[in-house]
């Protein structure tokens, strides 16, 4: 089975590569997986099928605290009619986004997941991973997976390490429209907010036991005392977001040249939408698509040229 990741800090055109490689009929196009079970993907626990399904079935800490400030990201697609609707702070992690992408009854595909997943034999995190995708991509008829997350460049050493083999995508954006951009994503608004936080203050909010003396400055971060409109103020300051950018694509580069992967295919975003179906021919070539530059001009009139963006001061 042919396996890829593209990574990224997020905000760079990823979500529009998936959103175009799922047009792709052979191949089984994961969102926002990898990012949804971090930091499991950084571990190199050895754990049963069971205690695995329990990680995949429960739910993501920061989208938890998201949807209870009513700021859930607008990646989330699990339907109104889903059965977990009722309780999406307690939503399955794997439900909000990644199998929500895949078919209209994610919650079916969930049911289908959880004895198969459960049965996969005790092994490493990074095992199970694999063995998950490569599943997911058996169940939907597909021959091949391609993973994208927002943010993934902050775990791009663990996924170079889990997946030596696989084919790596690395993309790029200007750091001025990245941070202006994330500036007004809730995720990467709190993602900015924990990176601060531990930077400062050794701590991260999110993670913190409730019994922890933290700093003061540290408590209004808290999820029982985080709201919405704490995190809007803080995005209206885009240089926060350039230190973002900086911190994750340094992360990402320097794992790169550490474990140089065996397949690796950069692009930036303003070559793609300088040239649409040149950028994706090539990108089709190299994920192994039977036809690229038929599937490139098939989907390259959805990549449209974004508003220019001030650099802040």
């Amino acid at each position: 089975m042919d396996r890829a990741i593209i990574i990224s800090n997020g905000r760079c055109g990823s979500t529009l590569l998936s959103d175009l490689i799922v047009e792709e009929q052979e191949t089984c196009s994961v969102q926002e997986f990898f990012m949804s079970v971090a930091p499991w993907n950084r571990s190199t626990e050895i754990i049963t099928g069971p205690e695995y399904w329990r990680v995949l079935s429960g739910p993501k800490e920061e989208l938890s605290v998201l949807f209870r400030i009513g700021v859930p990201p607008k990646e989330v697609r699990y339907p109104a009619s889903g059965r977990f609707n009722d309780d999406l702070v307690n939503l399955p992690r794997i439900l909000a986004i990644t199998l929500a992408k895949l078919t209209d009854d994610p919650d079916a595909l969930f049911d289908r997941l959880a004895p198969r997943v459960e049965a996969f034999p005790t092994q490493s995190v990074g095992a199970h991973h694999q063995a998950f995708l490569d599943l997911l991509t058996e169940l939907t008829g597909k021959k091949r997976w391609v993973e994208r997350s927002g943010g993934s460049s902050q775990v791009t050493t663990s996924l170079l390490e889990n997946f030596p083999s696989a084919r790596i995508v690395y993309l790029t954006r200007d750091w001025a429209a990245t941070a202006k951009s994330m500036s007004r994503h809730s995720s990467f608004q709190l993602v900015q907010l924990r990176v601060e936080a531990v930077g400062r203050y050794g701590v991260d909010p999110l993670t913190a036991d409730p019994g922890d003396d933290v700093p003061d400055e540290v408590r209004a971060y808290l999820p029982d005392r985080l709201t919405a409109e704490f995190l809007q103020e803080r995005g209206k300051d885009p240089k926060r977001f350039i230190g973002l950018c900086a911190f994750m694509s340094s992360q990402a580069e320097q794992a790169l040249a550490d474990h140089p992967p065996a397949h690796l295919h950069t692009m930036a975003y303003e070559d793609l939408v300088a040239d649409p179906v040149g950028q994706l021919t090539a990108l089709g070539t190299f994920l192994g698509f039977a036809d690229p530059g038929g599937w490139a001009a098939s989907v390259a009139h959805r990549v449209r040229k974004p508003e220019p963006v001030a650099v802040p001061a």
